[in-house]
């Protein structure tokens, strides 16, 4: 069947429209052959990588862009030249294919753009594939959100097991750490040991000075134990003037020592007040998890046993329970 001029007219306007369309559309466009070389390169690849089509068409994609992991690429276009089926990669797999800047100011805050990807076969005629389309998508605000929503659950989640006034765990989370401390001793025997110690006479400091000042007591103790454990002990307030901590990989002499580095510390602190300075000092009792101990209930009896021991002996002291709770 014969074709018009009025035929070819149309033809050629529909081409233009459709080379138009690919040119101006907000997503990256680039065709390759099976040697990766460029066929096809549209605005948006030009307006972001700064290379213009005549500095890209028909050269190697991987000289071109020396920093895309060419395995790691060639491993995500072989199945799509083989198996003519579509592959997808998306920012959170890879955060970037192209490492384009951007400078959206709604997220000004990223320094490169997160991307999207998908790899398409190109079929030719005799449906066979001699070229795979790659489509780029600029998903940085998507990214960013989810991104900062994400150490926003973060913080929540960290708030909801710290203590405001102390910085401590709060109790709730740091008898969890009791729990799994314990079940860790239970099936790998490594030694582990309680403090529980609190501030002597701290109902006289709230009755004299009032809460305000009890409250400067209870964080400058708070103070004397982060600077004094290891990153590796666990520290929470337990009560109202009651702490516990939890030293990993320690014997009861070890514990001992930790306890009477902290007792001196906060012996040697005061806070000021109006009329004078409020002197500071605290009891300790330890508890070294064994064999004996059921529970941490009875773990934390032991440390009280001891806790107590020094209060009945003159106060502002540290003491080991060496018997079962």
């Amino acid at each position: 069947m014969a074709h018009t001029s009025n035929d070819v007219g149309h033809f050629l306007k529909d081409v233009h429209w459709l080379l138009d369309i690919l040119q101006n559309i907000d997503v990256g466009l680039v065709v390759l052959d099976a040697h990766y070389n460029v066929a096809l390169w549209n605005q948006f690849m030009q307006n972001h990588s700064g290379k213009a089509p005549e500095q890209v068409l028909e050269n190697n994609l991987f000289e071109l862009f020396p920093e895309l992991s060419e395995d790691w690429f060639r491993r995500k276009a072989e199945p799509v030249f083989v198996l003519q089926s579509a592959t997808f990669t998306t920012w959170e797999q890879r955060p970037h294919l192209f490492k384009f800047p951007h400078y959206r100011p709604i997220t000004g805050s990223a320094g490169y753009m997160y991307q999207n990807t998908t790899l398409i076969p190109l079929a030719d005629t005799h449906g066979e594939v001699g070229h795979i389309c790659l489509i780029v998508y600029d998903v940085t605000d998507t990214a960013i959100n989810k991104l900062a929503q994400i150490d926003a659950n973060k913080r929540l989640k960290g708030l909801s097991r710290i203590d405001h006034l102390t910085g401590l765990y709060n109790r709730g989370h740091w008898e969890h750490c009791l729990s799994q401390e314990y079940k860790r001793f239970d099936r790998y025997q490594i030694p582990c040991s309680l403090i529980l110690f609190d501030i002597d006479h701290f109902k006289r400091v709230n009755d004299t000075y009032g809460h305000t000042v009890g409250d400067d007591v209870i964080r400058r103790v708070s103070q004397c134990l982060r600077q004094k454990i290891r990153d590796t002990d666990i520290a929470g307030r337990y009560g109202g003037e009651e702490f516990g901590i939890i030293l990993t990989n320690t014997d009861t002499k070890g514990a001992l020592e930790l306890a009477e580095r902290l007792r001196k510390s906060v012996q040697a602190q005061s806070v000021a007040t109006a009329t004078s300075d409020v002197k500071i000092t605290i009891s300790l009792g330890v508890q070294q998890l064994n064999e004996s101990i059921s529970s941490t209930q009875s773990w934390l009896e032991g440390a009280d046993k001891a806790l107590y021991f020094c209060k009945e002996n003159g106060r502002n002291r540290s003491h080991a329970n060496n018997h079962n709770p």
